[in-house]
């Protein structure tokens, strides 16, 4: 079994308080490595750090184009190491291979393309009103960053937020989720050799109460970046706002996937199928309202079902398997408790509703793909995010049914929309209150794209250039070219 440490200041050390805990491997429901207990005096010296490195340390001297060729750099070195990070994430969190090792092989164009984009991060000359004065901007980073990670995609997580931040010339303190944290820490020895300057980058591993708590108070630090529940975002935003922290939110989320009666329904169903099922629902973006037209539900819920029942559930390190484990014991207690309710409420289970059993399951932690008929959206199980291989599908009789029914939640990250109308394709994404509108697909990504949520699924945006701007402070430079001497000094020019 591995013992990792902490990283702080470009070097592995022990927590302050000499503990670690165990991480369990979903699968196997066993421990398979340590992981220390860092608390707030690991925070407060990561911290330190940072702040020494990034305002007086190397990476304030080196010009934009030097630290794009370090994060550039970073990327090829991700590259390198995808499979071997990949297997880590599996160990940690329990999802499918096929999916971390994809995320592994995306993950280095964020630090390619952000990396490209530092020396491009221009001010600009203002033709200011003012007579004999020339005036400009700049776009200075915020200062330190710390980055709250969540336990279902940590690494691609760790290139959203601190790409960005990095290319922003901040320095970030990351705290993965307690669950999910050897890969992170594993990744970190890859920034050093990739040269970027020990401090501006740093690892603190442990519990939210002690650690992430410790970060969001400190003083510090400047910004906050969260990726977790819509509960504990509200939690942090309100620490922050304490000491007038700028914050940057991705929470939760109940997106519908909207099928329209003339979509192309075998991929509307495997849309359907990936959106919830892929990840085993383990996703912000999750498609747990599939919305239905009536003229089609009865022929496309038989599509759905068909699709669903040839799921394999088993070991996720094998590519066969397309449902693996819960991460966590919790989630799992409340993955099934949902099932009871949504039964309870008057929901038809037509698929699953119980824990996994057979060959090739161990740890205790699976639940079957469980699909839903005869939800109204008023039902919990069609209002609050379940976080688990669930599908809530709801019918409708007109476009104007659906939009009601897609922005009846308080969440808004996302939304899917299936058919051939380009007209309805078009008409339809202006209406939905979500941040990512798909039509036509589901559940893709891009470092250029911006990602975030409106309402209670977030505040800001990451990737794509607008997530570099939430790192950044914009200074306004004067500098007077006059020579005479104001004849009134107590009025401005």
């Amino acid at each position: 079994m591995k013992t990792y440490q902490l990283y702080i200041n470009g070097q592995y050390v022990d927590p302050a308080n000499g503990e670690w805990f165990d991480s369990i491997d979903p699968y196997r429901g066993e421990a398979w490595a340590k992981i220390p207990r860092g608390t707030a005096a690991d925070a407060d010296k990561a911290v330190k750090s940072a702040n020494e490195a990034m305002w007086r340390g190397p990476w304030a001297k080196m010009t934009a184009s030097a630290r794009g060729k370090v994060m550039r750099k970073l990327g090829d070195l991700v590259a390198a190491n995808a499979e071997r990070l990949a297997e880590i994430e599996v160990r940690d969190n329990g999802k499918l291979m096929a999916e971390m090792l994809g995320q592994l092989r995306y993950h280095p164009e964020w630090w390619w393309y952000f990396g490209g984009l530092v020396d491009k991060l221009e001010g600009g000359l203002v033709p200011i009103d003012k007579a004999e004065t020339f005036a400009y901007t700049t776009h200075e980073p915020v200062g330190v960053v710390a980055a709250l990670t969540a336990w279902n995609s940590p690494l691609l997580f760790v290139a959203w937020k601190c790409a960005a931040a990095l290319a922003a010339g901040c320095a970030v303190v990351v705290k993965p989720s307690e669950f999910t944290s050897a890969s992170t820490l594993e990744f970190a020895a890859l920034t050093r050799e990739a040269g970027i300057p020990d401090g501006i980058f740093n690892v603190v591993t442990g519990f939210g109460p002690e650690a992430g708590s410790a970060l969001i108070a400190h003083p510090g630090v400047a910004k906050i970046t969260f990726t977790g529940s819509d509960t504990t975002g509200a939690k942090v935003y309100e620490t922050a706002a304490k000491s007038l922290k700028r914050v940057s939110l991705e929470l939760g989320g109940k997106s519908p996937n909207i099928v329209f009666e003339d979509a192309d329904l075998t991929a509307a169903a495997a849309g359907a199928i990936s959106g919830i099922f892929a990840a085993t629902g383990q996703t912000c973006i999750a498609g747990s309202r599939l919305l239905v037209q009536s003229s089609i539900k009865e022929k496309f819920v038989a599509r759905v079902l068909e699709l669903a029942k040839s799921a394999k559930i088993g070991d996720p390190m094998q590519s066969d398997t397309n449902v693996g484990p819960i991460t966590t014991p919790a989630q799992y207690k409340k993955v099934l408790d949902y099932i009871d309710i949504a039964k309870a409420e008057g929901a038809r289970c037509l698929l699953g509703g119980k824990p996994a059993s057979g060959d090739g399951i161990k740890g205790g932690q699976f639940v079957e793909p469980t699909i839903f008929t005869d939800v109204d959206n008023t039902m919990r199980i069609a209002r609050e995010e379940v976080f688990g291989p669930v599908l809530s599908i709801i019918s409708f009789d007109t476009e104007e049914d659906a939009i009601r029914i897609a922005n009846d939640t308080i969440y808004g990250l996302a939304a899917g929309i299936w058919t051939k109308d380009l007209a309805r394709a078009i008409r339809v994404p202006k209406q939905l209150r979500a941040g990512t509108v798909w039509v036509n697909t589901y559940r893709a990504i891009s470092y250029m794209m911006p990602f975030g949520g409106m309402k209670h699924s977030g505040v800001g945006r990451e990737s794509g250039i607008d997530a570099v701007r939430e790192y950044q402070e914009t200074k306004s430079v004067w500098i007077s070219t006059a020579t005479d001497v104001p004849a009134n000094p107590f009025v401005m020019r």
